[in-house]
């Protein structure tokens, strides 16, 4: 039996994902334009989206770093929730209609409906609408979920209105989850479970392992599917850092404490933790309320 004490806080939630680019104005404007995030905070070499003054991506121009290898660990997409069909209508509509090359994908997932793309630096990104979680189901333990077929035209046709195609910024829009390619599932499940506090939510086999805290479907999930063997990340575009948001500074110290007993590395400023995981992605952990430091409040 896992003590509580052993646990992320249950009202954990995900903040920013962080990716170093290669042209800033080209990924703004996908952000921007086609995902329809707003454009909080621009300075010099760095960019902050989201809505309703809440950060979604952050972007970092680094037009010195190169691509990272096909197999490489790192991203496997950002997940960005909104708050209705409707609203995840006019941003599907948004980014098929901007970037008509970028879909990949979509999924009746049992607990949610999603909608897969490639932004122009070939990051990850799902588009996502959850149903609530009293149509959840689990078992054992462990939570209902599926690939199903989503028929994107069906979907639009169901949600979309000339109203909020003219005005798609609807609604709260938020990191719901991130996905990451790692290079071993145990080696996660180790990390991310046993010594940083996430919780099992299901499992595929060998390949992929879902968590999260305060029973979510997933806060965040990592796979082998194209990395399997992969070692440590060298400095490439792409994922730059994954934030996690802890309820308050108690729960930050905690976490912080709980992850130097397991022997990691910390670095504790004050303000946030950063953590690296057995793959040198950079875990920033903060209190609610609290910038990221780099960001203005």
């Amino acid at each position: 039996m896992t003590n509580a004490s052993d646990l992320l806080a249950p009202d954990t939630a995900m903040g920013a994902v962080t990716l170093r680019v290669g042209d800033l104005d080209g990924m703004i404007a996908y952000y921007r334009d086609a995902v329809t995030l707003d454009v909080i905070a621009q300075h010099g070499d760095s960019a902050v989206l989201g809505r309703g003054g809440v950060p979604a991506m952050i972007l970092q121009h680094a037009p010195e770093l190169k691509n990272p290898e096909p197999r490489a660990a790192g991203l496997f997409h950002t997940a960005i929730l909104f708050e209705s069909e409707a609203a995840l209508a006019a941003a599907v509509y948004s980014v098929a209609t901007r970037f008509p090359r970028s879909f990949t994908g979509s999924s009746d997932h049992l607990v949610s409906k999603a909608f897969y793309f490639d932004d122009p630096e070939n990051n990850g990104v799902e588009l996502y609408w959850d149903r609530d979680r009293t149509e959840w189901s689990w078992t054992h333990g462990q939570i209902e979920m599926s690939t199903l077929f989503l028929d994107p035209n069906a979907f639009l046709q169901q949600n979309l209105t000339q109203e909020i195609v003219d005005d798609p910024r609807v609604g709260g829009a938020s990191i719901g989850h991130v996905h990451l390619s790692v290079g071993d599932v145990a080696q996660a499940r180790d990390f991310y479970v046993d010594k940083l506090g996430f919780e099992v939510t299901t499992t595929y086999g060998p390949s992929a392992l879902f968590v999260s805290a305060g029973g979510y479907h997933h806060h965040m999930a990592m796979n082998v599917w194209n990395s399997l063997g992969a070692g440590r990340r060298q400095q490439t575009l792409g994922l730059g850092q994954v934030e996690i948001v802890l309820p308050d500074a108690a729960e930050l110290g905690a976490t912080d404490e709980r992850l130097r007993h397991f022997g990691l590395q910390t670095a504790n400023d004050g303000r946030s933790v950063t953590v690296a995981d057995p793959w040198d992605n950079t875990i920033l952990l903060r209190p609610a309320m609290a910038s990221a430091p780099g960001r203005n409040s």
